[in-house]
């Protein structure tokens, strides 16, 4: 049967060797899964992610808006809006909310005023800042070790660390390590978005570059509508998280149209390399970028690894078979140039990736082989053990 399933030993191999040239362009995609792979403590002898998923962060929202007196009755009106028995999640509140408060003007919908929906869209967002504007716990998370590998090899080009979520984990991790980095803001007190400097993109390769693709919680709008970068912002700024992607205008669009246009630009030319971890490509607007990249630069490649089975990654599948550049590699199979097969089950406990990126386990006295990079402290390792081979290991393994 190994004819009609992949090798998870021969893809860690594959993926190991693409990383490793100093030449080619790399970068990271790092969604939500990332952060809930790092475990804290909660309590009584139990564990809580570091920040809790989507759905997490919904309930925890929904929870502290339905108590506070003065912001509870609109908070029911907006959520009743989607219909009974629906349960949208935070983004889609916010996308819904800031759409009314685009067309309410100096009227009301639903009893919601302008000034009522702006208020409820503040505390949303300094709800969500609360919960993902907590600190690395100590120095050897799976963002340090990636830390330690970006700044472990002198590279032709800068990596880059694409990434929806709105905490700051990957800056302290490369502030951790000294890595220097750019994230299209310049200066200090209040650091400004700088468009020009991210196209002309001429500092040193040993820069990191890491963008925000659905903005940052230390990213304000100014009443005079200047993007700035900053820790706290005063009364009147606004909170640049979750674009919405509606129909705003130019200026309001900038900072998050130019971090995707970053990632048009690294999968449109030459040979770039795209992993994906945390993500499950439930973003349809974020899969359109990475998709139309893909299709039309056939020497990109893209990486896409889950955590757990991919049968829970529909879209993930559908977008692997259409598209042969799109390697989704899951625990239990993966979707290689289009074909969607289970993992030969053969251990191959000799391989050096044994133990790192693969595992032996046996369930009902059936032998099964697991693919585990898609757990993003496993690719924390696995980062950490190509660093610390030598220079002719990680390339021996044949595909």
């Amino acid at each position: 049967m190994s004819g009609f399933a992949h090798c998870p030993y021969r893809q860690s191999s594959l993926l190991q060797q693409a990383l490793a040239p100093n030449k080619m362009r790399i970068a990271f995609l790092l969604g939500a899964g990332c952060p809930m792979s790092i475990r804290v403590d909660a309590g009584n002898g139990n564990t809580a992610p570091l920040i809790p998923d989507i759905a997490g962060l919904t309930s925890l929202v929904a929870t502290t808006l339905t108590a506070e007196a003065e912001l509870s009755a609109d908070y029911t009106a907006l959520i009743g809006r989607f219909g009974v028995g629906a349960s949208p999640n935070i983004e889609e509140i916010l996308s819904h909310l800031r759409a009314l408060i685009d067309v309410v003007r100096d009227g009301d919908i639903n009893g919601l005023t302008k000034p009522k929906l702006q208020a409820l869209d503040k505390r949303i967002c300094e709800l969500t800042a609360g919960v993902v504007g907590v600190p690395l716990p100590g120095e050897g998370t799976p963002y340090h070790k990636l830390a330690a590998w970006m700044s472990g090899i002198a590279r032709a080009h800068a990596v880059e660390v694409f990434t929806p979520n709105y905490d700051l984990l990957m800056e302290q991790a490369l502030e951790s390590h000294k890595v220097p980095y750019f994230d299209g803001f310049v200066g200090a007190r209040e650091a400004f978005f700088d468009l020009s400097s991210m196209e002309t993109d001429i500092l040193p390769a040993r820069w990191a570059r890491v963008w925000k693709l659905h903005g940052s919680i230390n990213w304000w709008r100014t009443p005079e509508n200047d993007v700035i970068r900053k820790n706290n912002g005063d009364g009147a700024d606004r909170q640049m998280i979750y674009p919405s992607h509606l129909k705003y205008d130019q200026s309001r669009r900038l900072p998050y149209l130019a971090m995707l246009d970053r990632l048009r630009d690294f999968l449109g030319r030459g040979q770039a390399i795209l992993v994906c971890c945390g993500y499950s490509f439930a973003d349809q607007h974020l899969n359109e970028v990475i998709m139309n990249g893909l299709r039309s630069n056939p020497t990109a490649m893209c990486f896409g690894l889950l955590y757990g089975a991919r049968s829970q990654y529909s879209e993930a599948i559908l977008c692997a078979t259409r598209q042969p550049n799109l390697s989704i590699l899951a625990e239990d199979g993966a979707v290689l140039g289009t074909l969607n097969r289970n993992w030969n089950a053969t251990s191959q406990d000799s391989h050096s990736l044994h133990g790192v990126a693969v595992s032996s386990v046996t369930e009902n006295d059936i032998e099964q082989c697991k693919f585990g990079l898609g757990d993003f402290k496993k690719l924390g390792q696995f980062l950490a053990h190509q660093l610390n081979q030598s220079s002719d290991v990680g390339t021996n393994h044949e595909a």
